[in-house]
């Protein structure tokens, strides 16, 4: 669920929902998608979740791929940790983990303070469901921490530790126990990593410098200040400076990798805690407040803060150059358009002059000029968006927009097989493929090897930033909508050709038309395939660039958007009214694009010149 959908359609209604199920409702809804075949690599795909290899890091023996973790606060009965491995997590905290199950209290929701509230007693499955729910999860590369019930006795904690040893990466403890004790903790652990957790108000350093000094303990947790409430412990904000003076002052005394838990609402905050010396942090009730973005905006951010500038590749320049032909192409044709409209080979296969097919009925050739128009200004667009991901991302190296050019381009080249449906098949289009084919695979070896994951300067969750959604969930839905369309028109240009608002319009049924000339639906059919292959190419670069692209400071994207839009929705609209085709069904989806494309142009323009003070 990421954040476009998170904060525009399902929180508002969540919090009209008890905490609890609200809760509930969220991680089964995640936790049905990723158990479907490939669903796990959908949501990472949909979100472009995976972080740079430049944040892996070894903490307290761990191998993380990221240092932003998940506090167990948030998942207590294990509904959707399989999702969370998907979402930009580097490590899964699990628990507490209790000998019995322990119902605790639902969490509330405090609409006084606006914050979460947790469990006093705490929520747990129990030691046995707890080890057949991590057993189930299969694949889960993410190291899983597993937090020991602080109301165990020392006894019960060796036993739950044993009993769940295979099932977890480390263990955390923030029971008082004798010092001796940890050495038979670490031996029911089986050698695995021990964290001791305190919270800001119990920093007992002589009794950690002991832990540390006889390798008893692995890593400290620094924990967030919880404060009591009628609805159960919640968390305020505004606790990142105490806790990153905390880890300050427990890395020059203890030598210790320390993680951090809670404080963090915004990117900044975690930027803040890595710059005290945190080898890593837990999100916690931030996390549900903010969006399930956060991990993915935390880890850009980091890779921000140690390296703002982003390397300069080569190669780009072939994907650019694909692009440029293509609009060249596009212009070429829209003046055919707006001019002869048959060409003298359209001509030749007809049989017939631009003067008699126009003689047999003007529609028809009027109709053809709706299609090669529409085909025309969609050309243009999308070799705009081609140049500007070349450009900005390419160069970049950036692998999302290396991506959406090879997906989307590779799909276009493969839209010429719909040209063969009907047997015409026109030489200009095969000499444009011929060129374009080798900029494209000369652009594709260059930049394969690209794996540069994106970096940004947001830091809070500014106003610009929560429009920007709105911006966003309509640019997704607008790529969403000019692929399924492109599908439909391609569907149609090899089956029945024409719909009933066309037939309308031409006024001669299909039968009629081959009858006065068998070879008027091949070319039409022609030209009615070409443009559903080019809409659906580009409703996959407008998608890709809306999913993908969205990052605070970003101006290309939005100006990508705001040219790549004018030419395609230009012809699209105009070509109607300037051949009479104007029924309004027929048009209608035309005028929803538009709609979608002013809102997201109009609501995100703020985050994308959005610059931090």
């Amino acid at each position: 669920m990421p954040d476009w959908t998170y904060h525009t359609i399902f929180k508002p209604a969540l919090d009209k929902m008890p905490a609890a199920k609200s809760r509930n409702f969220i991680h089964r809804g995640m936790n049905a998608v990723s158990s479907f075949p490939g669903g796990g690599a959908f949501i990472e795909i949909l979100g472009h979740t995976e972080p740079s290899k430049k944040l892996q890091s070894v903490v307290a023996g761990l191998a993380l791929s990221n240092p932003v973790g998940l506090s167990g606060k948030i998942d207590p009965l294990l509904a959707g940790t399989a999702t969370f491995g998907n979402l930009g997590f580097g490590f899964i905290e699990v628990g507490p983990v209790s000998a019995e199950p322990q119902n605790g209290e639902a969490v509330g929701f405090n609409k006084t303070t606006g914050r979460i509230a947790f469990s006093r007693q705490g929520e747990s499955l129990g030691v046995n469901e707890t080890r057949d729910k991590l057993a189930k999860l299969k694949n889960f590369k993410k190291p899983l921490l597993i937090r020991i019930d602080p109301e165990a006795s020392i006894e019960e904690t060796l036993r739950i530790t044993a009993s769940l040893r295979d099932s977890g990466d480390a263990f955390i403890t923030a029971n008082p126990f004798a010092a001796n004790d940890f050495q038979a903790l670490k031996h029911a652990a089986g050698n695995k990593p021990l964290l001791y957790a305190c919270d800001l108000a119990n920093l007992d350093l002589p009794r950690l410098s002991e832990l540390a000094g006889n390798g008893w303990i692995d890593g400290i947790l620094v924990e967030e200040r919880g404060i009591e409430s009628p609805f159960g412990i919640e968390f305020p904000d505004g606790q990142t400076a105490e806790i990153g003076a905390a880890v300050r002052c427990m890395k020059a005394e203890l030598h210790l990798p320390v993680i951090t838990v809670g404080g963090i609402a915004e990117p900044g905050d975690a930027v803040t805690l890595f710059r005290s010396g945190a080898d890593a942090v837990m999100l916690s009730s931030g996390y549900v407040e903010t969006g399930p973005g956060l991990p993915k905006r935390i880890n850009e951010a980091f890779l921000h803060d140690r390296e703002p500038q982003q390397a300069d590749n080569s190669g780009w320049h072939w994907h650019w150059l694909f692009g440029f032909i293509m609009v060249l192409a596009g212009v070429a044709a829209l003046v055919v358009s707006l001019t002869v409209v048959v060409l003298p080979y359209d001509e030749k296969f007809l049989r017939l002059t631009r003067e008699e097919l126009m003689a047999l009925n003007p529609r028809i050739y009027r109709f053809m000029q709706h299609d090669r128009m529409t085909v025309a200004g969609t050309m243009i667009s999308g070799g705009l968006i081609y140049m500007q991901l070349a450009r900005h991302g390419v160069r970049r190296g950036l692998h999302w927009a290396k991506s959406a050019i090879h997906i989307a381009g590779a799909v276009g080249f493969l839209g010429i097989l719909l040209f063969l449906g009907f047997g015409y098949f026109d030489w200009l289009h095969g000499l444009l493929w011929l060129i374009l084919l080798p900029l494209f695979w000369k652009g594709f070896q260059a930049s394969k090897p690209l794996n540069e994951q994106p970096k940004s300067e947001n830091r809070t969750n500014h106003k610009a930033w929560k429009r920007s959604l709105w911006g966003q969930l309509a640019f997704v839905s607008l790529g969403v909508a000019l692929a399924i369309g492109g599908l439909v028109i391609s569907l149609i240009g090899v089956t029945g050709v024409f719909v009933a608002t066309d037939i309308a319009y031409i006024c001669m049924p299909p039968e009629q038309l081959a009858s006065l000339n068998g070879r008027l639906i091949p070319v039409i059919a022609h030209d009615r395939a070409g443009f559903g292959s080019a809409l659906f190419s580009v409703g996959l670069l407008v998608l890709m660039l809306a999913l993908w692209g969205f990052r605070q400071g970003e101006k290309w994207v939005w100006q990508t958007f705001l040219f790549g839009g004018i030419p395609a929705f230009s012809a699209a609209i105009s070509v109607h009214y300037l051949i009479g085709y104007t029924t309004f069904i027929h048009l209608l989806p035309a005028f929803i694009g538009l709609v979608l494309y002013g809102t997201g142009l109009w609501f995100s323009k703020d985050f994308f010149f959005y610059k931090e003070a």
